[in-house]
């Protein structure tokens, strides 16, 4: 049995071994980030705009070219070249958010379509296009392309962009899309700053994406 005296000298010796971790404890509640606030600002050819979500304290972030690609035209989402962390790199990719189901192009687009991306005087490298969530987004592939994409991102002066496949305006041959690139480092910076863990990518939704196929399959009359 033990004793009062041995009690003690145990309740001692373990406050004791307890006590370097009290420091580090209040230096990380003291030091935690404060949630970030709404973000709206122009960083050169850049459009940065972080929104938070009131439940989750989360700053859901989107790094935009203030220029469409294809604009949106009535019942048809725009494509637009956005910058996102796709496995721990900042890549360049292009994207049409929340599509309508009255947009059977772009869904085409998601199935069989690739973007062409340039940073000139490099070369060019295609990127697959999918759907995430209802979203289409096509990026760079993972490996060679997503890593050579982020390094050349940074000093580019500018890029081309052409949409290849079912969905889209042109074809192989279409002149492409130039932009211009002003304030990309300072654009990532601050990107890279206010949302560096994003969440992955949403799956589609069942019921909205088996309703987009069907929608396509009536497109082609079946």
């Amino acid at each position: 049995m033990m004793t009062s005296r041995s009690a003690n000298t145990a309740a001692a010796f373990l406050l004791a071994s307890l006590l370097p971790m009290l420091p580090a404890v209040a230096t990380a509640q003291t030091t935690a980030a404060p949630p970030q606030q709404q973000v709206d600002e122009t960083i050169g050819t850049w459009h940065l705009r972080c929104a938070v979500d009131r439940m989750t304290d989360r700053a859901d972030c989107v790094l935009r070219h203030r220029d469409w690609v294809e604009p949106p035209t009535p019942g048809q989402a725009g494509l637009a070249l956005e910058v996102q962390n796709r496995g721990g790199q900042l890549v360049p990719v292009v994207a049409a958010r929340d599509m309508p189901l009255e947009g059977a192009a772009r869904g085409i687009l998601a199935l069989t379509g690739t973007a062409q991306l340039r940073f000139p005087p490099n070369r060019f490298f295609e990127m697959p296009c999918g759907l995430e969530g209802r979203s289409l987004v096509c990026a760079p592939r993972p490996g060679g392309d997503a890593a050579r994409a982020a390094e050349e991102l940074p000093g580019a002066t500018r890029v081309l962009l052409r949409m290849v496949g079912l969905g889209t305006g042109g074809g192989p041959q279409t002149e492409p899309v130039e932009l211009p690139l002003a304030g990309t480092r300072e654009a990532l910076a601050r990107f890279q700053r206010l949302a560096p863990n994003p969440p992955p990518p949403p799956p589609p939704p069942a019921v909205e994406a088996r309703e987009l196929v069907e929608r396509l399959l009536r497109l082609f009359g079946n």
